[in-house]
């Protein structure tokens, strides 16, 4: 090993490397190398994958950033920024001469004072991103962090079906962002254009870049209205409503309250979607209401379900059955919702799958719409997505299978449990306790067992409590004696009605782990 040259704090370069002088390296102090040389620059030149395989033979970690002049794009800049702050220091860096090394550092010197930096950064203000805040917050109160949310007002969403029934006034499901950002984190109010993994930045609408030590993404999901062509267009009108928007869903109620014969349809779109159970639920209260008037007989109900049951779990779907029959439901499983035609009171929907589906068409006075639900488009275009768009973890610990400081919660998370506000609540302090351990270099330790929770509003005070987690497993939070969620009970609805609520505001979002304490993986064995 040539001459090593200290350059800043924690960092020096060296000319080429050769496999054996990987040992030297570790014995000299230094737990990272990088490479800023492009193979094949000159004959017998080691490759990068022989210096990585000595390296990790050394027990050094290693990154390859090449680049063939001093003269260091901004890309470039940013990959190395990325590569020291990751990699653990001293760090060792080196090229043909070792000058370009150098030029690197101190492009990504430069970029990193340019650029805000935070130990935690988080992507979304929903109920997932400030839960998760509190959260780390109340375990680590001077830790920096920074919460990225456009939107001026939070919203309890869960609260929306009990708006559209007439239960709840809208006003309460909703209150300041300001009111919500917890304590110590700061708020910065604009959106999110791009997430750099590699450089450990997040890029804002505004074109500036924040850093990051540890990143959570709690972006949600999009409501794809325009996916259904007519549907953006006629909602809150014509009689077509979804409790799935602040806005709309006293048009539910309304819709309700007037309607006294004719046919009214409620459709749910394929999976993945925001509480699962939340269209059926729509419908129960409506029903319910129309039987209280006495006026149901006189109501055709259909319900377009594009699965190919009417609940996913199947301990709830006898109890889910038999409210299907009491209300006379027409149950039509496989069938989607693929146009709106408001003014002329028209659904089209397409029946069965592959060269046996159909199309039928429907008139109707009511119509309650769900549309199909998919990743933010900025999370679908970056490198966290799996193949769905959402955003690549690991089930249980929630953090990114290829960068271990990044981890996501709530609907964005690409795992297969319940997108509902129960499961970012039990999540929260699993992504909390997981990502404090990566910044403090030791391993996750904490899991999620896919727990989500769908309080089914079959009538208006009865609930049927689906709690369940991965593989459909269930998870009750109360012995049966106290509350069996497989059968509808005044209980449920008074937990749904009268403790969510509070507990939502006063506890969740305040960073309370009322039975949402994170478990650990040996617990499980």
């Amino acid at each position: 090993m040539e001459k090593v040259i200290p350059i800043g704090e924690g960092f020096a370069i060296t000319s080429q490397l050769d496999p054996e002088d990987l040992r030297a390296a570790a014995a000299a102090g230094f737990r990272s190398v990088i490479s800023n040389r492009p193979d094949d620059e000159e004959p017998g030149q080691p490759s990068a994958a022989e210096i990585e395989q000595a390296a990790a033979a050394a027990g050094l970690a290693f990154a390859h950033l090449p680049v063939s002049s001093r003269d260091i794009a901004l890309e470039d800049a940013r990959a190395m920024r990325g590569a020291l702050d990751r990699l653990p220091g001293p760090i060792l860096a080196y090229c043909r001469t070792g000058a370009r090394s150098q030029a690197m550092h101190t492009a990504a010197t430069s970029l990193n004072s340019q650029a805000k930096r935070y130990d935690v950064v988080i992507v979304g203000g929903g109920s997932a991103g400030i839960a998760c805040a509190a959260s780390i917050l109340k375990r680590r109160p001077d830790i920096s962090l920074a919460i990225i949310e456009p939107s001026e007002t939070h919203y309890y969403q869960p609260g929306w079906t009990l708006v559209g029934a007439g239960v709840f006034q809208p006003e309460a499901t909703r209150r300041p962002m300001a009111s919500v950002i917890p304590k110590g984190a700061e708020w910065l109010r604009q959106e999110a254009l791009a997430l750099h993994p590699d450089e450990q930045a997040v890029e804002l609408a505004d074109g500036s870049r924040i850093a990051y030590r540890g990143l959570v993404v709690a972006a949600g999901i999009k409501l794809d209205w325009n996916a259904i062509p007519g549907l953006a267009g006629t909602l809150g009108e014509h009689g077509v409503t979804s409790n799935y928007r602040y806005d709309l869903a006293p048009y539910t109620r309304d819709l309700v309250q007037t309607l006294r014969n004719g046919v009214a349809l409620f459709t749910q779109p394929p999976m993945p979607i925001k509480c699962a159970g939340a269209p059926q639920k729509a419908m129960y209260l409506s029903c319910h209401a129309w039987e209280r008037e006495d006026c149901l007989g006189a109501i055709d109900v259909e319900f377009h379900n594009a699965g190919a049951a009417l609940f996913g779990v199947a301990d709830y779907v006898p109890a889910l059955m038999r409210y299907i029959e009491r209300y006379g439901i027409d149950l039509r499983l496989g069938s989607t919702l693929i146009e709106v035609d408001g003014p002329g009171r028209r659904a089209v929907f397409r029946q069965g799958a592959g060269e046996r589906s159909q199309t039928c068409e429907r008139r109707f006075d009511m119509l309650h719409a769900v549309p199909p639900q998919v990743a933010p488009d900025f999370i679908a275009n970056s490198a966290l997505a799996d193949a769905t768009g959402f955003v690549a973890v690991d089930p249980a610990t929630l953090a990114h299978p290829r960068w271990p400081n990044v981890f996501a919660l709530g609907d964005v998370a690409g795992t297969s449990n319940a997108k509902t506000a129960a499961a970012a609540r039990k999540q929260a302090p699993v992504v909390a306790v997981n990502l404090l351990a990566v910044l403090d270099s030791t391993l996750p330790w904490a899991t999620y067992d896919g727990y989500g929770s769908c309080p089914l509003t079959v009538e208006r005070g009865r609930i049927v409590l689906a709690e369940f987690g991965y593989g459909g497993k269930l998870l009750p939070s109360f012995p049966s004696w106290l509350l069996d969620g497989r059968r509808p009970t005044r209980r449920a609805w008074f937990l749904k009605d009268r403790l969510l609520p509070p507990i939502y505001w006063r506890g969740m979002l305040k960073g309370r782990e009322w039975l949402a304490a994170p478990g650990r993986r040996d617990d499980e064995q």
